[in-house]
């Protein structure tokens, strides 16, 4: 049976009732007018069937919300239909459930409508008979059988997003904790995956919907003091969408102009990441012009710099450099009355129909690579590679987390010498650079120059960058490249060849590598009992010394964690002490990728463990952090850390600090300016909802050590104590 909310991700079951259904033709009525917009007679009598067949297959199941369960299937087909998809994509939204639900087989799907429709929908549902550890296991195994289904139909994918939309559009049916959990999901991977697929109207409302259930009071007050201000606004926005049509009718360019309103948690994230309140967030309205041509773009934006001056530094040219889903515009900000700022989107009429449907803006099977279609190719290649980022991730957690990394939306352009534009994610290396020009090319990098400038290849790259990566014929991938490399197609081809060479050679490298490590540390491979590599042998699960060099070399391993286990017991009380590139204070842990874990905030003094994957290096976690034996795959993926007796003096970390107390003006700002006198950076803060008459403030901040946290802590308790807040009764509850 499957989930009320036809989701992967709900753990409620549809319910049974023996109450006859409304009848057929007027539930696919309205569905059955959109089709006839722009299928044939045929098609649509095609995906009547398919609807009578899953409305037989639903008859006795009914949603939280007490209506027929058919009703899901057939908003989830009405918003395939508002995209105009094909019929396959629509017959297949309303059977979506019945593989999981019903007691329909993937057989019998595929005898009723063909192997392509039951392909689709057996791709949607989630994986069933099995157990799971845990949520959040279950969930990564349900999406990596999707995204499998997604690399031979990309069909699959926009049944699923339209499944979760009206899932979330019936959020409200749901017990409070699910609904937390499913909306947190759509607002880290569905709402990411709508749009780096390009499809604008999907993520829009899944972002505003997943805020809204996530954030109800921020979301209500956000949307209230909107509103408040909206009737001078308004009139404001009706004057000068009046006002830019004139200029265009004056200037005898034929242009369509509409006014938008940005969404609310747009405006939010502006407001959290910039740190501003919503009066100074001031592009709320922006405006789109739509005309006939490329041409026609650039010169409707001369027009638009005629009409008002720009704001410096705010114009993107993503005709010239398109977004890597195939979004193409051009954005420029420019000065209103009275001090605003208005946001001005330029593009034809082809780009505003692919802004819109993004990958479901053409036909899904034929497209040809004519220039016209090339971002929706590079977006069904782009999702094909999610396969090959499944593969190398090693197991489900490490999936999950390299696919939020490959959903950010930042990316950054570059050009190759011959001027050729490279799009890649934000944080991506010279490494990367050369291995998405070609994958023959970065295997045999060398070294490259950035700008006509000599860099080293582990260099993070910026937009507007000319990159030339140096080879060498005789040039081989290190396995050290792995702590730097970012893309999946980097990665996975990096890994591929280290193991592709001969066994023989890996092996030598590895003991090599292990040698170079133990040397720095004083000590010589051969110094080692045979007893204690028997030991660490067995740890890392092989049989004997060269099948743990083999990964070594190989990349499985990591030298310097072998070394520091080899020599812990040896050297009793004398632990290794390495430091990283970036002052890392950790012991053990020179070349390896460091990262701490941001659920518990290790700081100097704490006992320290960090969980261990080869792809993704060391995460630090303090020992009490209740996910660090969840997050480990087995007790010897866990490495006790000690901190260096000689921290960097430079160095700071990330502390989090929650604060309880009674809501009263000014609390917040008390807080703010006790922090800010002792010398800590505000990391970020956020107010949590909270049942009044209670505020909880959580704060980010930047310490060099426990001590420092704890003179921060007390100084806010003290602070508060001597306000009249507290003569009101207001007190601090502070938590690290």
């Amino acid at each position: 049976m499957r989930t009320a909310h036809a989701d992967t991700t709900s753990g409620d079951r549809p319910h049974k009732d023996s109450q006859p259904q409304s009848r057929p033709d007027l539930l696919i009525a309205d569905l059955r007018r959109m089709l006839a917009g722009y299928l044939t007679a045929q098609e649509v009598a095609e995906i009547n069937k398919a609807y009578l067949f899953g409305a037989e297959a639903h008859v006795d199941q009914k949603r939280l919300s007490g209506e027929p369960y058919i009703y899901h299937p057939i908003e989830v087909a009405r918003t395939m239909a508002e995209l105009q998809l094909d019929p396959v994509t629509i017959a297949a939204g309303l059977l979506h459930d019945v593989i999981e639900d019903t007691g329909v087989t993937k057989a019998k799907l595929a005898r009723e409508f063909g192997d392509e429709v039951a392909e689709v929908v057996d791709g949607v549902s989630k994986l069933e008979g099995l157990a799971f550890e845990s949520r959040e296991a279950e969930q990564a195994k349900n999406f990596q059988k999707m995204i499998l289904a997604v690399a031979k139909d990309v069909r699959v994918v926009l049944v699923k997003l339209a499944d979760r939309l009206h899932n979330m559009r019936t959020i409200e049916h749901m017990k409070k904790p699910k609904q937390k959990l499913i909306a947190r999901e759509t607002l880290d991977i569905y709402a990411p995956l709508a749009q780096r697929i390009g499809i604008e109207s999907l993520y829009l409302e899944l972002e505003d919907l997943a805020f809204k259930t996530l954030y109800p009071l921020r979301h209500a007050v956000l949307k209230r003091e909107i509103e408040a201000g909206a009737g001078r606004k308004n009139t404001e926005f009706e004057r000068l969408l009046r006002k830019i049509k004139r200029h265009f009718k004056n200037a005898g360019l034929d242009c369509r102009v509409e006014g938008r309103k940005k969404h609310l948690y747009s405006i939010y994230r502006k407001m959290k990441e910039k740190k501003l309140p919503l009066s100074r967030i001031a592009d709320i309205f922006a405006f789109r012009l739509i005309v006939g041509g490329v041409d026609e773009c650039y010169r409707a934006l001369g027009i638009m710099h005629g009409f008002s001056k720009p704001v410096p530094g705010r114009f993107k040219d993503y005709i010239a450099l398109p977004k890597a889903n195939g979004y193409q515009s051009l954005h420029t900000i420019l000065f209103g009355p009275r001090g605003t700022t208005m946001e001005i989107q330029i593009r034809t009429r082809e780009m505003d129909r692919i802004a819109a449907a993004g990958i479901a803006s053409h036909p899904l099977y034929k497209v040809k690579d004519d220039g016209k279609a090339s971002g929706v190719i590079r977006t069904r290649q782009w999702l094909q590679n999610l396969v090959v980022l499944n593969q190398e991730a090693g197991d489900s957690a490490g999936f999950m987390e390299s696919l939020k990394a490959e959903l950010m939306p930042d990316a950054v352009y570059l050009f190759t010498p011959e001027g050729e534009i490279i799009s890649l994610p934000k944080k991506a290396t010279a490494l990367d650079f050369a291995f998405a020009v070609h994958t023959g090319l970065g295997l045999s990098a060398v070294g490259v120059k950035i700008d006509h400038r000599m860099r080293s290849l582990s260099t993070r790259l910026r937009s507007g960058q000319t990159v030339e990566i140096l080879a060498s014929g005789s040039a081989r991938p290190n396995p050290e490249w792995l702590s730097f490399a970012v893309t999946a197609k980097a990665r996975s081809a990096i890994r591929q060849y280290l193991k592709n060479i001969r066994r023989e050679e890996a092996a030598l490298l590895g003991e090599r590598l292990l040698a170079e490590v133990l040397e720095k540390a004083g000590t010589r491979l051969h110094e080692i009992s045979r007893e204690r590599l028997d030991q660490i042998v067995q740890w890392a699960g092989e049989k004997d010394p060269p099948g743990l060099f083999y990964r070594i070399g190989t990349g499985d391993q990591i030298p310097q964690l072998v070394a520091a286990r080899l020599l812990g017991s040896e050297r009793a009380g004398r632990p290794l002490t390495l430091t990283m590139d970036r002052a890392t204070a950790i012991q053990g842990a020179r070349g390896v990728v460091i990262n701490y874990g941001k659920c518990c905030y290790p700081l100097p003094g704490d006992v320290i463990v960090a969980t261990i994957n080869p792809d993704r290096g060391m995460v630090v976690h303090r020992e009490a952090c209740p996910n660090v034996y969840a997050l480990a795959k087995s007790e010897s993926s866990l490495v006790h850390l000690r901190w260096s007796e000689q921290l960097p003096d430079n160095e700071e970390y990330s502390a989090s600090i929650r604060v309880l107390t009674p809501h009263k003006r000014g609390a917040l700002a008390v807080i703010a300016s006790e922090i800010a006198r002792l010398g800590s950076n505000i990391e970020s803060v956020s107010l949590e909802d909270h049942a009044a008459p209670v505020a909880v403030i959580n704060f980010v901040v930047s310490v060099k050590d426990k001590k420092m946290l704890d003179e921060i802590m007390r100084r806010i308790e003290g602070s508060v104590a001597r306000t009249e807040a507290h003569r009101a009764g207001l007190k601090a509850d502070v938590r690290h």
